[in-house]
C-alpha cells in the first residue's frame, strides 16, 4: 500500500451525558467511515474524539447526584454504557481519545490563555446579558428568538459578573474572508448563516472566563476566574497532538487538522471562534470545518430533555452494529437533517442489505458450492466471447472505485454508498440474465461459461466489499471469507483491478450475513426492550399504598386547596425537623404554616416559591406555635430512604388561586 502522507480527522468532544442516544454516535461513526476510507487509501491517519468536562451544568448535575464532578464526570466517561462503552459498542477506531480534564490539557490551556492575556487578545471587563446553561453559550438580546437560545430554545437567564474576555471582534475581517473566499467551512450553505447572522450584525468579543462557578481549569494568575468553555473545549485538538505539553509529540507531525466533523449547532465555535483563536496565537488554521445536520425523531432533534431519545444499545442488539452503522451513513445525507424512525432502518437493512447484498452473496457463494464444489476451475475468469451484460458488469464495477472515491473526498458517504449500490443491484441483475441454474443443466457444454459467470459475481462483490469495509468492518470480513477473497486482494489498490481474486480460492456458503427481518416483530422486540431499559433505569422506589376507605365527593369538596408564595422560611428553634412559613394566601393577611420537612430542604430554597396548601383546616399548636394549615407534598421511599417533595406550582399562578 502507497503512503499518501498524514492526515488528522476529528470529532467535536462530546458533552458527558447520562443518556446516550443514536444521535451522539452519528457524528462519530461518520468520522470512523472517514478514518477508515483514509486509512484503506494509504493514509497514517491521527482519528482523535473525546469529552468536553467542564462548566456549570456539571458542577450542578454532579451537586444534585451527591458526588464531585469529577467523579460525575468519570462514571460518565468509564462507566458502564458510558462514552467509551458507546464508542467500544459501535467499533470506533480512535486513535486518541481526550478528557479536558487530562492534567495535560489543563496545564496547556493555562499557558494559551496566559499567552492570549499577555499579548492583549484577552482582558478583563464586566459580562452582563443572556446566558443559557444548557449550552453554555451567552447571547445579546436581539441574538435570543421570542426571548430564548437561539440553539436550544430553552429559557435563559439573567447573568452579571466579573469575566475576562477574547476580541473576537479584532479578527472579525480575518474570518469574514476566510468563510466567504474558502472553502474552510462545509457545507457551502453554512457559510451565510455565519456571516448573516454573527459577523455581519457585529462579532462581539467572547467571554472566556466565569466566577459564578468552580468546576474549570482555573486562570493561574487570577484567582476566582475559570477558563470557560470554548478556549478550553477548543483547544483540545491541538493538545491532545502535544502542543504546549509533553504527553504527546504530534503535533509538528499532524497539525493542521484536515478536517473538524461538527454538528450543526457547533459551527458557530468551530468556523468563526475557532480560527480567530488560532490566528491570534498565530498557528495554522484547520483545512476544513464540515458541520453535519442533525437525526430528527418526531420533527425535532434528538434531546434526553424532550423525551426522545434512541437508545443505540438496543438499537444494536436488535439489528447488529454494522447495520446500525450502515442505515447512518446510507439513510441520512450528511450535511442535511434526517429523519430517524425504527421503520425507516428497517426498511433499510431489508432492502439494502437483506434483498440485495445479502442475496447477492448468499446466492453466488451457494451456487459455487453447488456447481463446483466451492472453488472454481482453473481459466475461469477468462471468456472468449463476452456477451454485453458480462461487459457492463465488469465495466461498471471497474470503474467504482474511482465514482465512490470523488464522493468520499466531497464527504458525502451516503452517495459514496448509493454508487457501490449501483454495482451491487446490477450484480443482481446479472444473476437474472445469465441464469446459472439454467447453465447447470448442462455442465458440459456451459461449465466454462457458468464458472465464468460465477467468478464475475465473485469479483464485482469483492470490489464492493472492499468499498464497504469502511462502513462495515466486521460484516466484511465476513464477506471476504465466504467470497474466498485473501488478504492481498482486499486493498485499495486491487478495488480498482478487476480480476485481483485468485480464480480457484475456496468459497464458503456460511451464514446469512444479513437475515430479512420481520417488521412487525421486531418493531414489538424494540417496544419491549425500550420499555424494559426504562423500568431499569427507574430508581428503587417505594410508595405508600393507596387507602381502600372511600371518601365522598362532598367531603372532598370541603378541603379549600390554595396557591400560597412563600415570603419568608426560618428553623423552628429546638426543632430538627420544623420549618416556620410565612405564607401570601392573596387574604392581605401572612399565614403561618409549619411544615417537619427540614431533613429535605433548607429554609432560603424556598422563598419565592408557589407551593400547595391546604388552608381551612383548624389551627393546632407546634412549638408553641400557631399552624395555620398544612403544605402538600409527595413522600416515597427510595433505596430504602423516605423522600419527600413539596408541591410546587408555576410561580405565575396568583397568591389564594383555588386549585380544583
Amino acid at each position: 500500500m502507497s503512503n499518501k502522507g498524514k492526515y488528522y480527522i476529528t470529532t467535536p468532544i462530546y458533552y458527558p451525558s447520562d443518556k446516550l442516544h443514536i444521535g451522539h454516535a452519528y457524528c462519530t461513526v461518520a468520522t470512523d467511515v472517514m478514518a477508515r476510507y483514509k486509512r484503506l487509501t494509504g493514509y497514517d491517519v491521527m482519528f482523535l474524539t473525546g469529552t468536553d468536562e467542564h462548566g456549570q451544568k456539571i458542577e450542578d448535575k454532579a451537586k444534585d447526584a451527591g458526588v464531585t464532578p469529577k467523579q460525575y464526570v468519570d462514571n460518565i466517561v468509564e462507566g458502564e454504557r458510558g462514552v467509551l462503552d458507546l464508542w467500544k459498542l459501535m467499533n470506533i477506531s480512535n486513535d486518541r481519545f481526550i478528557r479536558t480534564t487530562d492534567d495535560y490539557h489543563e496545564a496547556a490551556v493555562q499557558k494559551i490563555f496566559k499567552q492570549l492575556y499577555e499579548q492583549g487578545d484577552i482582558y478583563k471587563g464586566t459580562y452582563k446579558g443572556k446566558y443559557c446553561k444548557p449550552c453554555e453559550s451567552f447571547w445579546t438580546e436581539s441574538q435570543l428568538v421570542d426571548g430564548k437560545c437561539p440553539d436550544c430554545g430553552r429559557e435563559v437567564q439573567d447573568a452579571e459578573e466579573e469575566a475576562y474576555f477574547f476580541r473576537l471582534s479584532k479578527y472579525a475581517d480575518r474570518v469574514r474572508d476566510l468563510l466567504v473566499n474558502t472553502d474552510f467551512l462545509q457545507p457551502r450553505s453554512r457559510v451565510n448563516e455565519m456571516v448573516k447572522n454573527f459577523i455581519d450584525p457585529g462579532l462581539e468579543d467572547l467571554c472566556v472566563s466565569r466566577t459564578s462557578f468552580t468546576w474549570g481549569i482555573p486562570v493561574d494568575f487570577d484567582p476566582g476566574h475559570v477558563v470557560y468553555v470554548w478556549v478550553d473545549a477548543l483547544f483540545n485538538y491541538t493538545t491532545a497532538l502535544g502542543f504546549l505539553n509533553d504527553e504527546y509529540h504530534d503535533y509538528d507531525k499532524y497539525w493542521p487538522a484536515d478536517v473538524h466533523f461538527v454538528g450543526k449547532e457547533i459551527v458557530r465555535f468551530h468556523s468563526i471562534i475557532w480560527p480567530a483563536m488560532l490566528m491570534s496565537m498565530g498557528m495554522p488554521l484547520p483545512k476544513h470545518v464540515f458541520g453535519h445536520g442533525w437525526l430528527l425523531l418526531d420533527g425535532g432533534k434528538m434531546s434526553k430533555s424532550k423525551g426522545n431519545v434512541v437508545d443505540p444499545y438496543i438499537l444494536a442488539e436488535q439489528f447488529g452494529v454494522d447495520a446500525l452503522r450502515f442505515f447512518l451513513m446510507r439513510t441520512f445525507p450528511f450535511g442535511s437533517d434526517g429523519n430517524f424512525s425504527n421503520e425507516l432502518l428497517i426498511q433499510t437493512i431489508n432492502v439494502d442489505l437483506a434483498n440485495d447484498l445479502g442475496n447477492l452473496v448468499s446466492r453466488t457463494t451457494a451456487m459455487v458450492g453447488k456447481y463446483f464444489g466451492g472453488a472454481l476451475p482453473e481459466g475461469c475468469s477468462k471468456w472468449d466471447a463476452p456477451e454485453a451484460c458480462d461487459t457492463d458488469l465488469i465495466a461498471m464495477a471497474s470503474a467504482l472505485r474511482d465514482a465512490y472515491e470523488a464522493q468520499m473526498e466531497a464527504y458525502a458517504p451516503h452517495n459514496a454508498l448509493a454508487e457501490v449500490f449501483k454495482v451491487i443491484q446490477r450484480a443482481n441483475k446479472y444473476i437474472d440474465e445469465t441464469a446459472p441454474w439454467a447453465l447447470a443443466k448442462d455442465m458440459e457444454a456451459n461449465g466454462k461459461r457458468l464458472a465464468h459467470v460465477l467468478y464475475n459475481l465473485l469479483e464485482a462483490t469483492r470490489i464492493c466489499g472492499i468499498l464497504l469495509s469502511p462502513f462495515m468492518p466486521e460484516s466484511c470480513e465476513k464477506l471476504f471469507v465466504q467470497i474466498g477473497a485473501d488478504a492481498g486482494c482486499q486493498t485499495w489498490e486491487s478495488a480498482a483491478r478487476w480480476g485481483s481474486r485468485p480464480e480457484t480460492a475456496a468459497t464458503t456458503k456460511g451464514e446469512n450475513l444479513f437475515p430479512r427481518i420481520d417488521t412487525e416483530k421486531a418493531l414489538e422486540a424494540l417496544a419491549a426492550a425500550e420499555e424494559a431499559a426504562k423500568k431499569a433505569a427507574l430508581p428503587d422506589v417505594e410508595v405508600e399504598p393507596q387507602l381502600e376507605e372511600k371518601v365522598d365527593f362532598d367531603t372532598f369538596c370541603k378541603c379549600d386547596f390554595r396557591a400560597v408564595k412563600v415570603k419568608d422560611c426560618q428553623p423552628v428553634k429546638k426543632s430538627a425537623k420544623l420549618l416556620r412559613f410565612t405564607l401570601d394566601d392573596g387574604t392581605g393577611t401572612d399565614r403561618q404554616i409549619l411544615s417537619g420537612i427540614a431533613k429535605w430542604y433548607k429554609p432560603e430554597e424556598l422563598v419565592g416559591k408557589t407551593l400547595v396548601a391546604i388552608v381551612n383546616l383548624p389551627p393546632r399548636k407546634m412549638m408553641g406555635l400557631d399552624s395555620c394549615g398544612m403544605l402538600i407534598s409527595a413522600v416515597h421511599t427510595e433505596k430504602g430512604e423516605e423522600k419527600l417533595n413539596l408541591i410546587m406550582v408555576d410561580d405565575g399562578i396568583p397568591a389564594g388561586a383555588k386549585l380544583c
